[in-house]
């Protein structure tokens, strides 16, 4: 069913998709990582190859040096068996993890560990048959993987039928010439050849499967607008409550202002926009001033006109007062970025007040 269908209309926000990421959901094709492990793991035993051969031989001739022994529980044999099996098969597996987690990590693009897939959940040891078939078969998701399976199929038949055609009487010369070894290398490089082209081709097919994995990842993570509505509400908060608490202190900043104006040392203005009240207190341990309010628009006026009745300095300075009220939150010391224009308007008042004495 599409996520239209059952009301899920909505984009899946950004918060939706991280928690989903923790969760481990993330949009993922398996077949990269099975191929990038398919082409490595191929290259590695193409480069090997003679190495591979050489330790066949050995392996070969010390069981048939041994052949005439009785005793097949000798631990020799056994320990002799897994040490050269472990020795051929080890750079081609350790090769096989490496573009395995490569894989995935190019998808998840970084590290991406969760329990969430692994947590125990009785609803999923319950079978659900009928919604087993209708996500694997009757949905466009099923279709398409096993269109994409039956695809699989026909490419491996196809490219070996060709690779084995365009081979087959070499092949046959050779091993009629009683050419043992030069008939095994060309029966390898052959399988090697076919392995190799389906590898590549599994690769360019994952492609366009990782981005329909993806566009299917967020189709299931789509919300409705009751959910858009309810999650903005736990990240934001309730717009009717965050509009009361906005209400509230604008009420309490104007309380506040009459005392911080008549307390400042002076106020920046835009002039009419914007007005910054500052205020240097001389025991603090910070060496620049604090902003104690700040307005815009009629507030801003309303600041020009208390600070004009208690003889505060106003100093207007366009970029500054726009940059504090901006940049520079109430009770908040000022920046250093501003110290410099800061401390050229305190030496002006310093100055002023010098010439008034």
């Amino acid at each position: 069913m599409a996520a239209e269908d059952e009301g899920r209309t909505e984009e899946p926000s950004e918060y939706k998709l991280e928690q989903a990421r923790k969760e481990g959901r993330v949009a993922k094709s398996q077949e990269i990582s099975s191929s990038l492990v398919l082409l490595f793991g191929v290259i590695v035993m193409i480069i090997l190859g003679r190495w591979l051969l050489v330790q066949c031989i050995n392996v070969f001739n010390y069981y048939f040096s041994r052949c005439s022994n009785p005793d097949v529980t000798d631990a020799n044999l056994f320990s002799a068996f897994l040490i050269n099996f472990l020795r051929m098969i080890a750079p081609i597996a350790a090769v096989a993890v490496v573009a395995a987690f490569a894989g995935n990590l190019i998808q998840t693009r970084g590290f991406l560990f969760s329990w969430k897939p692994i947590e125990p959940n009785l609803s999923k040891i319950v079978p659900k048959f009928g919604e087993y078939f209708r996500k694997t078969i009757f949905s466009g998701m099923g279709l398409f993987n096993i269109a994409k399976s039956i695809g699989k199929v026909v490419l491996i038949v196809v490219v070996g039928f060709l690779v084995i055609r365009s081979n087959i009487y070499t092949i046959v010369e050779v091993v009629s010439n009683g050419q043992i070894l030069s008939a095994v290398g060309k029966i390898a490089s052959t399988a090697a050849t076919i392995l190799v082209t389906v590898a590549v081709l599994f690769l360019i097919i994952s492609i366009p499967d990782y981005f329909v994995h993806r566009h299917e990842h967020r189709e299931t993570l789509k919300m409705t607008k009751q959910e858009v509505k309810q999650e903005y509400k736990e990240l934001e908060g309730d717009p009717e409550v965050k509009g009361r608490l906005q209400q509230m202190q604008r009420q309490l900043l104007a309380q506040n202002i009459p005392k911080a104006v008549k307390e400042a040392d002076v106020v920046i203005t835009n002039p009419t926009h914007f007005a910054v009240v500052l205020k240097y207190e001389q025991k603090s341990q910070y060496d620049a001033p604090r902003v104690t309010a700040k307005g815009e628009d009629q507030t801003a006026l309303y600041i020009r006109r208390l600070a004009a009745e208690n003889n505060i300095p106003i100093e207007e300075n366009k970029p500054l007062a726009r940059g504090l009220y901006t940049d520079v939150q109430i009770g908040a010391i000022i920046p250093r970025d501003y110290w410099k224009a800061i401390s050229v308007i305190y030496s002006h008042i310093l100055q002023n007040s010098d010439t008034n004495e």
